[in-house]
């Protein structure tokens, strides 16, 4: 994954407007927000239950560190400095300080509700309190404060340190002022804000469902099989990489996320969606994940993996790509992924700009998909939606109303 370059001459005199962070959680989102924290002039404080999982944090912000000296990204100085600005502790009432917390816990409502709960009797009233969560609702986990209107949801992706994008995302309750001033945050931090509406998979899990979705739709429907029996994996995967230019295909970025992960994300979307067809999970990851086919962390998924998560080559890797059949496969999951973006854009998720920097920030997207739907044509993105449709008679494949509307009116999305 690409990332955001560190500049060695201008990040010790990089300076944040807010001082003092609380970081809940040591794992890797944990301790790579904290040190975006401190790389931006932030006194942090990483805090976990767990002192061995400190140990690991700190021993990995070492090796990290060493490495960038290593690139001539940053200098012993500069080493010092960062790990110097980060501090590690053990209890939640050391975050008393703070005038930012951030959450990077598990990803369970009850539970972040508990402790932001907890760590609200501990901090002043003008601290605010923040969630990394992908995927929950800002709203639910404000609700568990007496001061609601503090909380909010910074959503960083993984790794932070090089990932370039940040939702932010107000709840209902959360004031404007916290919402102007945690994105004068974030972007102090050197990474580009996407405000995004509270509601599930907010920008980047919403839209890009289909990017996993649809390509196991095809290959649960056997449109990619190769003779002799093989699966169609590698034909999805290099039909969306040689004709789109993603850097992963599906197949090996389900794998790369981890199938237990992922599924989990769909199914909470989907079921956070009153069960909407477009987000529907597939049996097919469902039953690789129940059979502990996780991917590179297991060794074994769609893929099998070397020791040192290279794939391995089988012949099915070596087989010329059908041109014919790849450009099906690409255009349905491009117009599916279109549509996904236009709908969000028609029901205010985001502005036209933030869906499209969310997308290529966020997942390393090779274009904006509205402005991939410019390119392409408004119209032949209607009578590619409609083609679907009227095979297969889904509310899966039904086109988004602003589509429409635009074909009708002659307009593009011009982002």
């Amino acid at each position: 994954m690409s990332g955001a370059k560190l500049q060695k001459s201008s990040i010790s005199n990089q300076q944040s407007s807010i001082m003092r962070v609380g970081i809940i959680g040591s794992g890797t989102m944990g301790s790579g927000i904290a040190q975006v924290a401190a790389t931006s002039g932030c006194k942090v404080k990483l805090y976990d239950t767990n002192q061995s999982a400190l140990d690991k944090a700190k021993a990995a912000l070492e090796k990290i560190l060493s490495r960038l000296i290593e690139k001539d990204r940053i200098d012993a100085d500069e080493k010092s400095r960062i790990q110097n600005n980060i501090s590690y502790v053990d209890d939640l009432k050391d975050l008393s300080d703070s005038d930012l917390t951030i959450e990077a816990i598990v990803e369970n409502l009850d539970i972040k509700k508990k402790v932001f709960s907890e760590l609200e009797t501990y901090v002043s009233k003008d601290c605010i309190i923040a969630s990394n969560t992908s995927s929950l609702s800002i709203a639910s986990i404000a609700a568990s404060l007496k001061k609601p209107e503090r909380c909010i949801g910074i959503h960083f992706f993984n790794p932070a340190p090089l990932m370039q994008l940040v939702e932010v995302i107000p709840a209902i309750q959360t004031s404007k002022e916290v919402l102007e001033k945690s994105t004068k945050i974030i972007s102090d931090w050197k990474k580009t804000v996407a405000v995004a509406k509270d509601t599930p998979g907010f920008i980047v899990n919403r839209v890009a469902r289909p990017f996993y979705g649809e390509a196991l739709r095809i290959y649960e429907e056997g449109i990619a099989d190769l003779p002799a029996g093989q699966a169609g994996f590698a034909t999805i995967d290099e039909s969306l990489k040689t004709l789109g230019g993603f850097k992963m295909g599906p197949f090996e970025l389900m794998d790369f996320i981890g199938n237990d992960v992922n599924y989990t994300v769909t199914e909470t979307v989907f079921t956070a969606f009153y069960f909407d067809p477009r987000y529907k999970p597939a049996f097919t990851q469902k039953r690789f994940a129940e059979a502990g086919y996780l991917g590179r962390k297991s060794g074994k998924g769609y893929y099998d993996y070397d020791d040192n998560g290279r794939i391995l080559i089988s012949t099915e890797l070596k087989k010329p790509l059908d041109e014919k059949l790849a450009q099906q496969i690409f255009d349905r999951v491009l117009v599916m992924l279109i549509n996904e973006a236009a709908d969000a854009l028609f029901m205010n998720i985001a502005s036209a700009e933030d869906i499209d920097h969310a997308m290529t920030k966020g997942v390393n997207y090779p274009k904006g998909l509205l402005a991939w739907a410019d390119e392409k044509g408004i119209d032949w993105c209607v009578s590619k939606m409609d083609e679907l449709y009227n095979e297969y008679h889904e509310d899966r494949y039904r086109c988004s109303p602003l589509l429409r509307k635009m074909k009708t009116n002659g307009l593009r999305f011009e982002v």
